[in-house]
């Protein structure tokens, strides 16, 4: 029987399936009826509000029935979480902890000299990036997994963003100095919210655009072919890119060759520990192809080399921020883009490795942490730090316990920097070029795509404008096109809300959505109907247009079939969490249009708030608190009754 259908022997069904239940009803003392929540002073319902929309965890919870000193020390644990956990620190978590940062620094070492060729800086600003930002990490984050430093997109995205503004090659200085003021205020923006080009090294061409989609890209790669290609640069690049792919897919390998030796049983003991493979990998690159292109003195044939990389410590770079002028606005607009991108990165990194150890990463916390990491990163030459997955999937394998393996990391990074700079000289570009498109392969995840389509197809339209967008365009206008179409998205279900007939459950007083439950039978005399979102102005017009048309539609099928026509709609309101005045009035003219045709307008199991407006605006008096309901097999019951007695 379909639920579309509404004939005599869908009637009869009902009628019978609910002798049982409705005799059990009858012999209840009475029905209970909907509560109105007690009134609240303006102050405490303001202040409620307050602390549910910014305190949702309740952060002052341990506090209470505490003494002021140990009130005044987890104060300082919720500021600084390495003095909780450090009390627990031993040699045991240490050691894995200075494996973890050893091979984590040995990983980040040559991907920090090729981000930062990604972001048009000098290389040795990508691994000032990976000592001081790990530090301050270290005793502000509350992830004991997560690897920080530059990573490639948002490296690719500040450079694109930069080079808009400024001319690298022209105005060197203040290129800099627009960098480290994005990253400052990329900091503020992360701390805030807390508070509340690959292929031009690898081919060897020097002259290439600064655009960044693919047409531009391709029209470079092509109309250089001639002039700009150097072959020995090449075999450089796409040997050691094979290389790493082959390291990077070893273990896979390994595993099949186990499988199919009928050794499978060995992997489990031994998958783990081969993590090495791919996080050594680039830097055995680096000390290759730098020892062969000095050997053979590659350079004096085009092959374009890092030549110099500064020795030392970081010098400050605070005097260097914009806090005037028209660059203000410029640092201001690209370090907010790139924050948001940089922040959401790492939370979800930090999430996902909280979740796989069971423990809880406090959001708030993250941002502030990766905030302030960013904002003294920006005052000591350092550019936009974040999460990095690939290397804190290396942490993880490789056994970390604690945010120590950051600092480890740190002072190899501050080692490398004092001792052994000067052996970069004779790295290729395009051993750099290699090492990041090899990371930037592991960002396109096919597998996650299919997954959204079958989800949801309006985020599988987002995720494909943003892929083509910064394809074919620009980073900037791929992340509008995706933030367009979600905020499209938000506003057709915030506008165009769910509301489904309902019909009833045989032998039950359960009522569902007909079209979940083709089988749930309608009631004689009843529509029933339930809105599925809050009733505001931006859709009240809509729920009263739809109700109507449900009711439209059913009173041409009931006369269709000479059946009885509708004389009550209920409409069940569990789901909507809140009504304002536009709403409000849209009930007022459902009911005044109702009223008309001779029906009667039921309510069912309004929530606390709906019901403290509904009182408020009178419109309980309106249709008489006699018609509102606890649930709707009560609304049909207690009018089944009165209409069988009226007849």
């Amino acid at each position: 029987m379909s639920s579309s259908v509404f004939d005599e022997n869908e009637t009869k069904e009902f009628d019978i399936a609910n002798i049982s239940s409705s005799q059990q009803m009858d012999k209840l003392p009475s029905a209970y009826k909907v509560g109105f929540p007690p009134r609240k002073s303006l102050v405490s319902e303001f202040s409620e509000a307050l602390k549910e929309t910014l305190f949702t965890d309740d952060p002052l919870r341990p506090y209470k029935d505490q003494t002021r000193s140990r009130q005044f020390a987890l104060g300082l644990e919720s500021l600084f979480p390495i003095l909780k956990w450090g009390r627990e620190y031993n040699l045991r978590k240490f050691k894995g902890d200075l494996i973890a940062g050893l091979t984590i620094a040995s990983l980040c070492i040559p991907q920090d000299i090729g981000y930062a060729k990604l972001a048009n800086l000098d290389p040795q600003y990508g691994l000032y990036t990976s000592f001081v930002p790990p530090m301050i990490y270290a005793f502000l984050g509350s992830s004991r997994d997560i690897a920080i430093g530059p990573v490639a997109v948002v490296s690719l995205l500040l450079g694109h963003l930069l080079g808009q503004e400024v001319d690298y090659t022209k105005n060197k200085e203040e290129y800099y100095r627009l960098a480290f003021t994005a990253t400052f205020f990329a900091g503020i923006t992360e701390a805030a919210l807390g508070f509340f080009r690959k292929l031009k090294g690898l081919l060897g061409i020097q002259n290439f655009t600064r655009k960044t989609d693919i047409i531009s890209v391709m029209h470079s790669v092509w109309g250089s072919v001639h002039h700009g290609w150097n072959w020995q640069t090449i075999l450089i690049g796409l040997a050691f890119l094979g290389f790493l792919l082959l390291a990077k897919y070893i273990v896979s390998v390994f595993t099949l060759l186990l499988y199919k030796f009928r050794i499978f049983e060995f992997l489990g003991k031994k998958k783990r520990s081969l993590f090495w493979v791919p996080a050594i990998a680039p830097l055995i690159s680096i000390i290759l192809a730098t020892f062969f292109v000095y050997i053979t003195r590659a350079d004096k044939h085009g092959v374009q080399i890092v030549k110099k990389i500064k020795r030392g410590v970081n010098p400050s770079s605070l005097h260097q921020i914009y806090f005037s002028g028209s660059n203000l606005v410029k640092g201001i607009k690209i370090g907010v883009v790139s924050g948001m991108i940089a922040l959401t990165e790492a939370v979800a990194i930090g999430r996902t490795f909280a979740s796989m150890k069971d423990y809880q990463l406090d959001g708030n916390r993250e941002m502030v942490a990766l905030g302030t990491m960013n904002i003294v990163g920006s005052m000591t030459s350092c550019y936009i730090a974040t999460g990095s997955f690939s290397r804190s999937a290396v942490n993880y394998m490789a056994g970390c316990q604690t945010a120590v393996s950051n600092i480890v990391m740190s002072i190899v990074v501050l080692l490398a920097l004092l001792l052994i700079t000067p052996l970069f000289k004779y790295t290729p570009n395009a051993i750099l070029a290699s090492i990041i498109i090899n990371a930037v392969i592991g960002l396109i995840d096919y597998k996650a795509a299919i997954l959204i389509w079958k989800i949801d197809k309006l985020d599988f339209i987002a995720c494909m404008g943003a892929f083509f967008g910064v394809v074919f365009v620009s980073v900037e206008i791929g992340l509008l096109i995706a933030v367009s179409i979600s905020f499209a998205k938000i506003l057709l279900q915030v506008t165009r809300p769910r509301i489904v007939l309902l019909g009833n459950l045989s032998r039950t007083t359960i009522y569902r959505n007909i079209q979940q439950y083709p089988e749930a039978a309608r009631v004689p005399g009843f529509v029933i109907v339930r809105v599925d979102c809050a009733i505001q102005f931006s859709n009240s017009n809509y729920v009263r247009e739809r109700i109507l048309r449900w009711l439209r539609d059913e009173e041409e099928q009931l006369q269709e079939k000479n059946l009885p026509q509708t004389e009550f709609l209920i409409v069940e309101m569990s789901p909507v969490t809140d009504i304002d005045t536009s709403g409000i009035h849209a009930f007022e003219d459902l009911y005044k249009s109702l009223k008309k045709r001779d029906i009667e307008l039921l309510i069912a199991n309004p929530g606390p708030v709906v019901m403290e407006k509904l009182e408020a605006s009178k419109f309980t008096e309106l249709i008489g608190s006699g018609n509102i309901f606890l649930t709707v097999g009560e609304a049909v019951l207690n009018f089944s009754k009165k209409a069988g007695e009226e007849a």
